[in-house]
């Protein structure tokens, strides 16, 4: 189960890059415009990083990105 989690954290982060690299956002100007310090979506981007997205903050992100939530999960489970 704990194998799941993780592929299920790297899948959401990988989308939540993909839709701001589309989008021509900086990993500074997403972390700002939800109210978080500038290296905030650097720390969970980077692949060594325990940092995790929460949900309220992933409704946050998704807000910002004028996207649903939904987009940043797969549509079966990992």
């Amino acid at each position: 189960m704990h194998e799941s989690l993780e592929e299920i954290e790297k899948y959401i982060i990988s989308r939540v890059r993909e839709i701001r690299e589309l989008k021509k956002i900086t990993q500074e100007e997403l972390s700002l415009s939800i109210g978080k310090n500038i290296t905030f979506i650097s720390q969970i981007e980077a692949p060594s990083k325990k940092a995790k997205y929460n949900i309220a903050t992933l409704n946050l992100i998704a807000k910002s990105l004028n996207c649903s939530p939904k987009d940043f999960w797969p549509e079966k489970p990992l």
